[in-house]
């Protein structure tokens, strides 16, 4: 009879506490491989969002340290974002055609570069140009992250694993305003800077050595499937329920030849000519125009508006954090459950639903005065919010022949971080505009500024249901596309 394996009982596998919770999460997951693409790939959009969390959350010691004004601090956040928009048409490009682990991991060096620069910032112009610095190094995240996730997540799974990758953009700006801000206070924004910096070299040297470059076209999937400890059918056998039955493709867009080598006009064009596709750029860059106001400005308005102290609104952040991250990894595990029941629109109606409900939450959350009424509704409101991401990442993947993967999401890069860009300065001139007497100190500029701003968050719910006509012909487009092109 076979003894047990040592450090075993009853032939089970028992270990130390921490690897008991390593393949918990594997598990949880979908496997050890695939575990480690969602760490990685999410480890990579939370340094991103973890760097804006960490400018609001020392937005006081920054302007009191440099003396400058609200629009200041939010210009930036502006620079980056704005260099970002630029440098991420050629990596775009870049991530259609070369190694793109390679290229994460560069831009995640030189990410960790621009950040300890910023930290040795003596004046506010040397510390704007750190950020342009960031700004090329962050705009391959978005393009290289996209077209990884496609190429090793089946179509039937992928709003559910980018429900746990865009986990970390929710967990690093969580840390950036917990972590940051502590740090800020404690200490010196200085030292928050160079934390991020070490973090980002910590994490390029992990995607070099951990994550392999898949194939493309999907010939790598099951090299990241499920295996039988996830209590799943392996993705590879699961049916490709996003190509909508019986729907016939626009035989004007269906590409027959390998789109690789395509100019970046002819890209843009072809990308452009797909009416979900412009539907949803639109749709997402104006989420991320609140999204990137909100975190920059929120500690700040959050401690004058409600009279709170940094420290205790450090307490009540992750209650936030909770349910939006809640929400970001239930809206994809639940939308691929229901397309796999047949419901072929549900990646366009969840994010819809979401644009709405949050803007109707946060209206009476930043507007009462008590933080006690206001922080479930802000709560519920970051939770509906979130919902929306998951199921629009896979969407666009959908609608999108797999060879445009980079450059489709580089486009909408463009779109989403000049929102970025302009979100945090418009949000500062509006606020210092809209405050009167007193305005900057209690609060009441910001309160008006984000209440403005939810108008083209609702507008999104109207954007997206218009997309549902056209969501069909589109995916079953893309999926033939593919057939062929490989042909």
């Amino acid at each position: 009879m076979a003894r047990p394996a040592e450090g075993s009982h009853g032939g089970r596998r028992r270990g130390g506490p921490g690897q008991v919770v390593a393949r918990e999460a594997a598990r949880l997951l979908g496997g050890p491989g695939r575990a480690r693409v969602v760490l990685l790939l999410g480890g990579a959009l939370a340094l991103n969002s973890a760097d804006t969390g960490t400018l609001g959350a020392a937005a006081n010691q920054l302007e009191a340290d440099l003396g400058i004004s609200h629009a200041q601090l939010g210009l930036l956040a502006t620079a980056s974002s704005g260099v970002g928009a630029i440098a991420s048409v050629p990596l775009g490009v870049l991530a259609d055609r070369t190694n793109r682990v390679r290229l994460l991991v560069i831009t995640t060096a030189l990410w960790a570069a621009a950040m300890a620069v910023g930290g040795f910032a003596p004046s506010y112009g040397w510390l704007l140009l750190s950020r342009l610095l960031l700004g090329a190094a962050l705009a391959a995240a978005g393009p290289v992250v996209v077209s990884l996730t496609g190429d090793y997540i089946p179509p039937a799974e992928r709003a559910g694993v980018l429900g746990w990758i865009l986990a970390g953009e929710l967990i690093g700006a969580g840390a950036g305003l917990l972590a940051g801000g502590e740090i800020a206070a404690a200490y010196s924004w200085r030292y928050a800077f160079f934390l991020l910096a070490a973090a980002s070299a910590v994490l390029s040297v992990a995607l070099w050595r951990l994550l392999p470059e898949p194939a493309r076209g999907g010939a790598g999937w099951g090299a990241f499937e499920p295996g039988p400890e996830s209590g799943r059918q392996p993705a590879g056998r699961a049916q490709a329920v996003v190509a909508a039955r019986g729907v016939a493709p626009a035989s004007d867009r269906v590409l027959t030849a390998d789109p690789a080598g395509w100019s970046l006009g002819r890209a843009a064009a072809y990308l452009l000519a797909i009416p979900t596709n412009r539907l949803l750029i639109v749709a997402s860059a104006m989420g991320y125009f609140f999204f990137a106001g909100m975190r920059t400005f929120i500690v700040v308005f959050a401690v004058r508006h409600f009279g709170i102290s940094q420290a205790a609104l450090g307490a009540l952040v992750p209650v936030v954090g909770v349910v939006a991250l809640a929400g970001t990894v239930l809206a994809g595990r639940l939308t691929d459950r229901a397309l796999s029941r047949g419901h072929t629109s549900v990646r366009i109606v969840v994010p819809a639903v979401g644009f709405v409900a949050a803007a109707l939450l946060f209206v009476p959350g930043v507007w009462f005065t008590s933080v006690t009424l206001a922080l479930p509704l802000i709560a519920l409101g970051a939770g509906a919010l979130a919902v929306a991401n998951p199921p629009l990442d896979a969407a666009r993947l959908d609608i999108v022949p797999g060879r445009l993967w980079g450059r489709a999401e580089s486009l909408r890069t463009v779109l989403r971080l000049a929102a970025e860009a302009v979100a945090p300065a418009i949000f500062g001139w509006l606020a210092d505009q809209l405050g009167g007497a007193g305005g900057q100190s209690s609060g009441v500029g910001l309160r008006n500024a984000f209440l403005i701003m939810l108008v083209p968050l609702a507008a999104n719910g109207l954007i997206m249901i218009a997309a549902r006509r056209s969501y069909p012909i589109d995916v079953a487009t893309a999926v033939e596309s593919d057939r062929a092109s490989k042909g």
